[in-house]
Formats: C-alpha cells, sequence, structure tokens
C-alpha cells in the first residue's frame, strides 16, 4: 500500500522531532515516506520548504498517496479542504499532534487508506488511533474498505452512502460473487455470501434483500436493481519479474508467493506473470510460471524503456548497462496491467529475483 510514498509535513520545531518519528515507523513497515518542514526547523532527512503550507500540500495531492500532517486539526483541515474532491480520488490524509500522542483519519479512511496508516502510526508511536467511521467503530467491514481489500474497482460510487447505512444500521445485507469473478473469501466479513449465474441472477439475488454488493466481471445492469447495491468490478493483478541468468524455479517462486503475501494477495487472484523478452528462452521462468499455474508474457526492451509512469522507481543503473533499460519489473506489472495501472508493490529484491505488483482495470 502508498506505493507513491507518504509526504509528512510539521511546522514546528517539536513537530520535525515527532514527525522523524513517524518516518521510523513507516519506514519499518517497507512505506516510503519523506518529511518537509520550514527551513528554520529542518535537520538531517528533512526536505526544507521552500513555499507556503498551502501551496506544497497542494501539490502533494496530485503525486503520494498520503499525506500525514504533524499538526493541529483545524490548520490541515483549513489547508486541505478546498483541495478535495472525491473520496474515490483524493489521497489519505492523517493527522497527529506535535507530541505524538493522537493519530487522527481524516480524509479517505478505506479507499485512500487513512484508517490503515492511522492504525500502523498509532501502533509505532504508542499513540492513541481516532477513527470516526462509523462501519470501523461498530467494527463492521464498510463497502469502500472492501474494495480496497478485493483490489476492485466501485462501478457505482452513489450507492456507497445507501449500503455503507444498511451495513451500520445492521440491515440485512447480501454480497453476490457473479460470473466469473475471482474473489478470496477469507477477506469478506459481516455480509451472507453468495454465489449468481449471471449478473441478472446476482441482482435477482439482492432484489430480495434490504440492499447488497455485487463482484461481477460482466456488463453492469444498475438500472434493474430495486435496492440499494454497489457493484464492485474486480481490477486485474499482475506481477512483474526480472531476475539474474542463473536462479532456480524454486527462488523464483518463492520470491513471488513471499511477495503475494506481503501484498496480501492470493495466487489465484493474479491475472499474469509478465517480463522482458530476453527472457523467453529462460526454463527457469518459465517453468516458475508453470508451477504458479500462470501465464507468463514477454515485453519488449523498446517497450520497457519508453514506458513512462507516475510509480516507477529510479532506474538502475547495473540493470540499464546490463539491458538497456533502467528497470524490468515494476514497467512489466504497469505495462500488462491494463488502463490506469497503479503499483500496488514497488520492486522487491531476493535471491538474485525482482518482483513487483500492479493493478489495472
Amino acid at each position: 500500500m502508498f506505493p507513491r510514498g507518504v509526504t509528512i509535513f510539521a511546522i514546528t520545531r517539536q513537530g520535525v522531532k515527532t514527525a522523524a518519528k513517524i518516518k521510523d515507523v513507516l519506514t519499518k513497515n517497507n512505506i516510503n515516506c519523506t518529511i518537509r518542514a520550514p527551513r528554520k526547523y529542518a535537520q538531517k532527512g528533512v526536505i526544507p520548504l521552500e513555499k507556503k503550507l498551502g501551496d506544497a500540500v497542494r501539490e502533494a495531492f496530485s503525486y503520494v498517496d498520503a499525506i500525514v500532517a504533524v499538526m493541529a486539526t483545524g490548520i490541515i483541515v483549513r489547508t486541505i479542504a478546498p483541495l478535495l474532491k472525491s473520496k474515490m480520488s483524493d489521497p489519505a490524509v492523517v493527522c497527529v499532534d506535535v507530541s505524538g500522542r493522537f493519530a487522527i483519519s481524516l480524509v479517505s479512511g478505506h479507499l485512500g487508506g487513512a484508517n490503515k496508516l492511522t492504525k500502523i502510526i498509532a501502533q509505532g508511536l504508542e499513540a492513541v488511533p481516532v477513527i470516526t467511521t462509523a462501519s470501523d467503530v461498530l467494527g463492521k467491514q464498510s463497502v469502500d474498505e472492501l474494495a480496497t481489500e478485493l483490489h476492485c474497482t466501485v462501478i457505482n460510487p452513489q450507492s456507497l452512502v445507501a449500503v455503507n447505512s444498511a451495513i451500520v444500521n445492521e440491515q440485512e445485507l447480501v454480497l453476490v460473487l457473479s460470473g466469473t469473478a475471482k474473489i478470496s473469501l477469507n477477506k469478506i466479513s459481516s455480509y451472507k455470501v453468495k454465489t449468481a449465474e449471471n449478473i441478472k441472477h446476482a441482482i435477482e439475488i439482492v432484489n430480495s434483500f434490504d440492499a447488497g454488493v455485487i463482484i461481477t466481471n460482466e456488463e453492469n445492469l444498475v438500472d434493474e436493481l430495486s435496492k440499494p447495491a454497489t457493484i464492485l468490478k474486480p481490477k486485474t493483478i499482475t506481477v512483474g519479474m526480472g531476475s539474474r541468468k542463473k536462479v532456480s524455479v524454486e527462488d523464483i517462486v518463492e520470491t513471488v508467493s513471499s511477495a503475494l503475501s506481503k501484498a496480501n494477495i492470493t495466487v489465484e487472484r493474479v491475472d499474469r506473470l509478465a517480463t522482458v523478452d530476453i527472457k523467453k528462452d529462460s526454463l527457469s521462468m518459465l517453468n516458475a510460471a508453470k508451477k504458479l499455474g500462470l501465464n507468463l508474457e514477454f515485453i519488449s526492451i523498446k517497450e520497457l524503456g519508453s514506458f513512462r509512469h507516475k510509480d516507477l522507481s529510479a532506474d538502475s543503473q547495473v540493470v540499464k548497462e546490463k539491458i538497456g533499460v533502467g528497470g524490468v519489473c515494476e514497467q512489466a506489472a504497469l505495462i500488462v496491467a491494463g488502463k490506469n495501472p497503479k503499483l500496488i508493490m514497488k520492486k522487491m529484491k531476493s535471491k538474485g529475483v525482482t518482483v513487483a505488483i500492479a493493478s489495472g482495470e
């Protein structure tokens, strides 16, 4: 989570000290982050703010997954208010007081991951997590949270308020898996789960409950719903791979499996593997893909080299000198992920193998 990183803003001397502690916590959780603060309070590892806080936060809104504001809630609330557009696209925003006693989830609690980030920070600082979304307070799984956990796109976001309201008011809800949708049932709670042959059958089931969720890859017939229902479409999940010449099948399988485990994704949920086309004759790669039960796609060096995306890590000069491009696994995963691709996990290295995970629509 948070592949584009987290920016921590602090505006006081004590706030910078707390920000440094938060950075340590996030780094230990493999979350990339930076600290920004006024030059007079900047220390090692802190990027000086060369512009007003509002301008810096506005800039960060477009390129990071989350913002942590070490300051009074009033300051950050007034700062982000003009920037808010939709829970579907706004980054997570968490506020931490300068003493590090409270971590408060402010914006994009579920879809953006602010609630999860709040819990990570609070645990690391031994602070009190403050999460006010009704479903979390009641220990229930909201539709937003479900969509994030299952890596699904919300097709009809206008339904979220009504369905989440049904959840917190303990109405009778159903979750319907329709058609060929691949979903891990162990991530689903607070819902009665049923299966349907197709979307029409799924709608019939939902219409017999107070509200529901339909997970489907099919074309949606939202107009035929007579009850509140959210339609979720599973995103494509892809794994990009790179490796040294002499790696074993076991090393590749183990590294891919480890990366998927860290991302909390089952191998059954993965749609495809991808790597550079110079690996077409690599028996290790081919046999590892076969062992994982997945198709392996090959991307040309030219396509990898020309691909640009905001989630990509900096080029590796070693890789560039060897094959002519600065990276393989992240580029490959994003290229085969489809529309609006996004990295779920940046490149992870182990035993001569690099792995990255992406999702797309």
